[in-house]
């Protein structure tokens, strides 16, 4: 369906989304002017901040799409704060009434004169902040002493020496006494030694500081949390109300000893490890009689990393924060860095009295990092930016995958482990630990090449014997589970036992120790194994998911093309809704911002199908950019008359990369300052970076500006973009050769001279030979049908799949409407996040070229046109067709011969 005919059936009040017009906004005297705005506001952006104003004043889920570098950020913030201070004020004056009623009628004048004396005190004291927030307590004045942990009760009965002096220095790895529910007689089990965190997300010193009413904002990077605080320190609301970041360990982590390691894993893991090893050492001064006082405070104290060994200095650093004007991520690990005290776990603390909560998406939309944040949506709140990929974003954060050598290293772990301590174990540990050792073996079944000799090659019930050495099979739930005999197995219980019982850091903690006593260069490789056993758990919860919830994949690989990684299992999640109904049923609003949202209801039936679509609210603006600053152009031949067509069997001739060489050749030439050119992939980019290098043709192109290439690595990109930026102001000119998907495609600015021409080098659609898109364009084509628990294609439903991208397409024709829509979905969601990095402000000028025949076509002739997905300020003025290159460059010309002549006057 076409976007034209998607936006009429929203409009229509019978059964479309509930939209809001200008005119509706215009009738609005609710909320007509926000003097927050730090400018004159454009009519389109007071319309968008009136809509978002009224949105969440009603509550539900609500969509905003406003073009890139309309100013959206700037209208989120000074509509939703304002709301939020009108809301507080208003629920302030509603109390303080109630109170002035009770105290007239019940209190004696005398103590109602005292009373009114006393408020004006409070109000005296909450007049000198900029807001009608009052200051909230430091947290020395607040903190009491914790109720010590009954950790201390529970020790190691068992102490049975073998090995001398090293065998007390192994107890820390011994597992305590374990009974589940079922078996165990008592009313509740003690707590687990070491099994939490630095913080509990319920103690009682967050809780009494709750702030009330917030606001949670998030986005998709850290770059676009730290542009959206840029945003907000040039409003007024940066010093007066109370701002928290919060970010990543990889992000925010100030000690060098584990920033060093590199991996984001790698650093969750030593992080918590640093912090549980304080726990060890308590059970072992226990274990060889040291009178030691159990207790969180006691066990805090011990932490082994100096940023947290100081509890006074989080505390200060919070109070540091509540005080100063919103920062972002690297004014806070600034300040963490100043004081000596850890930035990502002080930032933590001062979120539950903060009333604007930035944060990454994963932080907010995964329940157990909301719980592990202490993060209470109920009635507050959610605006999630850059939510044009939502639904594929929440799905990938909840896949989970385990590899062949993950499980051999874990089950190598566990045997160690329970040959080393077995006679000290009770039968609980004994028989949870054989489970999981049943479990590991099975998993590894349908992995195990011909040539393993460790394990039964036998895979019971998979059908592999068409396996290759690439591609995978993929099943349902239940029926993976019925094909490897393990259908019997609690792993509810399971995963109760591996949580409740501290196990995957007794056991790598032991495997980690053997190995540096024994010198072991493995106990140092990259992965290690805590992250093994995680991912391991991982695999377990998503194993207890609703079988329609997702898909098994197996990939079976052989030893000489799988590399390091081997075979892996994969749990692919495929349907969104209860995880977004989790959000969506605690908190008062749910805001989807983004530049471009359609179509909205592929969104409505992935996200909140429960959802009808006239409970919906959307809200549309155009673009600031008036129409003469913007040069669209469908490219279909280049200046030799060879016609463009990207697509996967012909991108890679040689005749289509020289002919796009020769394009960028003569674009260079003639477009001032800079020029970024989007690729579908980095192997495309790198091939044809490779072709022009040997042809002469980016030499060529070299004469004329500087060449850069987006980086596969993130950490390297804002080094290019600074050497970038350097080369235009230089005034000799840049291009960049980027890639859709990459850093540069996604939230990063490139205003003015950054970009004068953007490059879409044909329609970038994921390769159809991935086998998880495959999956999910299956599911998404039997959304809404009767039966739509089962899939309605059978390619790779329960066989094996080679990866060959025939068999891809040959899901694609098979599919009826809302698959093939999906896949098209994809690729131009990538094209329009890529081409509107160019136009940042209404002053701002540039011409967009799309360079494939595709693009050409006269949309009309066509049910389904790349074009019509486009957004609606670059659609209405694409010029279609030409008559050669010869036009596109007449055009290019007049163009920028134009805006010169305007920038010089």
């Amino acid at each position: 369906m076409a976007v034209e005919e998607e936006a009429e059936k929203y409009e229509s009040d019978s059964d479309g989304l509930k939209r809001i017009s200008s005119d509706d906004l215009v009738k609005d005297e609710k909320q007509e002017e926000f003097p927050t705005f730090p400018y004159d506001p454009y009519s389109i952006q007071t319309d968008f901040m009136k809509a978002l104003y009224r949105f969440l004043d009603k509550g539900g889920v609500s969509m905003l799409e406003s073009p890139t570098g309309t100013g959206k950020s700037l209208s989120i913030i000074c509509s939703a704060l304002q709301w939020l201070i009108d809301r507080k004020e208003k629920k302030t004056n509603n109390d303080d009434d109630k109170k002035v009623e009770d105290d007239e009628s019940e209190e004696p004048d005398w103590i109602r004169n005292f009373t009114v004396n006393d408020d004006d005190k409070k109000n005296t004291i909450r007049n000198n902040r900029k807001s009608p927030f009052p200051l909230r307590k430091h947290a020395k004045e607040q903190r009491g002493g914790f109720d010590a942990r009954k950790e201390g009760e529970v020790s190691i009965k068992k102490h049975e020496s073998t090995g001398g002096g090293d065998d007390v220095n192994e107890q820390e790895f011994l597992l305590e006494e374990y009974e589940s529910e079922e078996d165990s007689s008592s009313s509740k089990r003690k707590p687990p030694v070491g099994g939490g965190g630095f913080y509990s997300s319920s103690s009682e010193e967050e809780e009494e500081e709750e702030g009330g009413l917030k606001v949670f904002y998030c986005s998709r990077t850290h770059s676009q949390l730290s542009q959206f605080v840029k945003e907000l320190k040039k409003t007024v609301f940066a010093q007066s109300i109370r701002v928290v970041c919060l970010g990543s360990r990889k992000n925010m982590c100030i000690n060098e000893d584990v920033l060093k390691l590199g991996s984001v894993s790698r650093i969750n893991e030593r992080c918590l490890d640093l912090q549980k090893k304080k726990t060890s050492l308590v059970s072992k001064k226990k274990n060889l009689g040291t009178n030691v006082r159990g207790g969180r405070t006691k066990a805090s104290s011990s932490c082994r990393c100096p940023m947290l060994s100081k509890q006074s200095l989080q505390r200060d650093f919070k109070a540091e924060i509540l005080q100063q004007e919103a920062m972002d991520i690297e004014d806070l690990v600034q300040i963490g860095r100043d004081m000596r005290t850890c930035p990502y776990y002080g930032s933590r603390r001062v979120a539950p009295a903060a009333d604007l909560v930035i944060l990454p998406y994963q932080s907010l939309l995964s329940k157990s990092s909301r719980e592990s944040l202490g993060l209470n949506l109920k009635n507050n709140v959610v605006i999630i930016d850059e939510a044009h990929n939502l639904a594929d974003t929440l799905l990938s954060m909840h896949d989970a995958k385990v590899t062949m050598l993950q499980l051999e290293d874990i089950h190598s772990s566990i045997e160690s482990y329970l040959g080393r301590f077995q006679n000290l174990l009770g039968a609980g540990n004994r028989r949870y630990i054989q489970t999981m050792l049943i479990l590991i073996r099975a998993l590894l079944k349908p992995l195990a090449t011909t040539t393993d000799r460790n394990l039964n090659s036998v895979n019971s019930g998979l059908d592999t014997s068409k396996s290759k050495s690439c591609g995978g099979c993929s099943m349902a739930i239940y029926d993976f589970l019925f094909s490897l005999n393990i259908d019997n197995i609690n792993l509810v219980k399971l995963l109760a036992y591996i949580k409740q019982s501290n196990i995957i850091h007794k056991v790598s903690g032991y495997g980690e120790r053997v190995a540096m006593l024994q010198k072991d260069p493995a106990a140092h490789e990259e992965t290690s194994k805590l992250t093994s056993f995680r991912a391991f758990s991982d695999i377990l919860v998503a194993l207890t998911h609703n079988n329609g919830d997702g898909r098994i994949i197996v990939s079976k690989m052989s030893s000489s093309t799988s590399g390091k990684q081997g075979g892996y299992i994969k749990y692919v999640m495929l349907t969104g809704s209860k995880l977004f109904s989790e959000v969506v049923d605690e908190a008062h609003a749910v805001i989807l911002a983004g530049g471009t949202l359609q179509p909205i209801e592929e969104t409505r039936e992935r996200l909140f199908p429960w959802l009808p679509s006239n409970k919906l609210q959307f809200f549309s603006c155009s673009h600031i950019v008036p129409s003469e600053s913007i040069m669209p152009i469908a490219v279909s031949h280049g200046p030799s008359g060879q016609s463009f067509d990207f697509s996967h069997g012909s991108r890679s001739s040689t005749k289509m990369i020289q002919e796009l060489g020769l394009l960028m050749s003569n674009l260079v030439a003639m477009v001032p300052e800079g020029v970024i050119v989007f690729f579908s992939s980095f192997e495309y980019e790198t091939q044809v970076h490779t072709a022009w290098t040997n042809s002469g043709i980016l030499r060529r192109i070299m004469k004329k500006k500087r060449v850069f290439r987006e980086p596969r690595r993130n950490t390297e990109v804002e080094a290019v973009l600074r050497d970038y930026k350097e080369a235009i102001e230089s005034g000799s000119g840049a291009i960049m050769l980027a890639v859709v998907g990459g850093k540069v495609s996604e939230g990063i600015n490139f205003s003015d001279g950054m970009c004068r021409c953007v490059v879409m080098v044909g329609l970038p659609y994921p390769s159809p030979s991935d086998i998880e898109l495959l999956e999910r364009i299956k599911h998404i084509e039997g959304l809404g049908d009767s039966e739509s628990s089962k899939p309605c294609l059978t390619l790779v439903d329960d066989s094996y799949y080679s990866g060959d991208v025939r068999e891809g397409f040959g899901v694609l024709r098979s599919c009826r409407r809302r698959g093939k829509e999906y896949y098209e979905n994809l690729c131009m969601k990538a094209v329009n996040q890529s081409i509107g990095r160019a136009i940042r402000h209404a002053k701002d000028y540039s011409a967009i070229l799309l360079v494939d025949a595709r693009y050409a076509n006269d949309p009309s002739k066509r049910t389904s046109h790349p074009s019509s997905k486009l957004p609606k300020w670059i659609k209405d003025h694409l010029i279609y067709s030409t008559k050669g290159y010869g036009d596109v460059h007449r055009l290019l010309h007049q163009f920028f011969k134009h805006k010169n002549v305007e920038k010089s006057s």
